[in-house]
């Protein structure tokens, strides 16, 4: 195999990689919990965008449940993203894992 064509290939892989990285902070996945009490939105790149309570959620009573419920909505759309991430690499690698890529 040509190592100059194999780099070549490598260059364009990673630019490839550069560009969904950045399309992937544009994107938008949600979580709820409880029902859809608590919603949670994450960006493509792994940052919390927001967070949304059901005012009917809330009680001075019952801080740990909704405690519970925000933390249960945060991981599951974080798992999400990294769902989402693990699918458009693959798009891009064939399939190859590529360590650091979530």
């Amino acid at each position: 195999m040509n190592i100059a064509k194999l780099m070549k290939q490598a260059e364009k892989m990673q630019a490839k990689m550069l560009e969904v990285q950045e399309e992937l902070a544009k994107k938008t996945v949600e979580a709820t919990s409880g029902g859809g009490m608590v919603k949670a939105v994450a960006s493509g790149d792994g940052m919390i965008v927001s967070i949304k309570i059901d005012p009917q959620v809330v009680s001075a009573n019952d801080i740990e449940m909704l405690e519970d419920l925000v933390v249960a909505a945060v991981n599951t759309a974080l798992e999400n993203v990294k769902s989402l991430v693990t699918e458009e690499m693959k798009k891009v690698t064939g399939g190859i894992g590529i360590p650091g890529f979530m």
